[in-house]
């Protein structure tokens, strides 16, 4: 008679296969939960970025027509800095100036100033008047600002108006 094989010290090579077939079906099925739980990770965050970006874009829209009366207001503010007769005046028009563009911050508005030397971007900027200069180097950048623009949400709602240089070459 022969021994079971347990009892003869050898591993049961008849149910060996059946549990390897086990362990890698149940391996199988935890990969592809694994595969789907991710996925719909994925998803819910995509959902929860696009309601925060439609939040801020319905606020955004909302606000829109306040941004653009108090970017009036700012501008107002800034031009009466500029021609006050004294010190104490122009320090308070800028200081009421500095509130109402963090108002406009505040509401979703970003104030835009360019810099002089700084190229000229047609999205953000509109060019009032351009200056002659002799330096190649310095063709479409800016000579001066005569007034900063408004961007809200990432669209230029008012151009900041700025005066641009043109090459023209002196030998012509």
């Amino acid at each position: 008679m022969t021994e079971p094989a347990a009892a003869t010290g050898n591993p049961d090579t008849a149910t060996e296969p059946v549990a390897d077939d086990r362990t890698a079906n149940l391996s199988a099925r935890i990969d592809d939960l694994t595969r789907v739980i991710a996925r719909q990770a994925a998803t819910l965050e995509r959902l929860a970025d696009d309601a925060k970006a439609r939040e801020r874009r319905e606020r955004a829209g909302a606000d829109a027509p306040l941004v653009v009366e108090l970017f009036a207001v700012f501008g107002d503010a800034l031009a009466l800095a500029g021609t006050a007769e004294s010190e104490s005046e122009r320090t308070a028009f800028e200081t009421f100036a500095n509130r109402v563009e963090r108002l406009l911050v505040g509401r979703g508005g970003q104030v835009e100033r360019p810099t002089p030397d700084s190229a000229f971007d047609a999205l953000t900027m509109e060019a009032a008047d351009t200056s002659a200069t002799t330096d190649p180097a310095a063709d479409r950048t800016i000579d001066t600002v005569l007034q900063p623009g408004l961007t809200i949400a990432d669209r230029s709602v008012r151009p900041a108006k700025v005066v641009v240089r043109r090459y023209h070459d002196p030998k012509s």
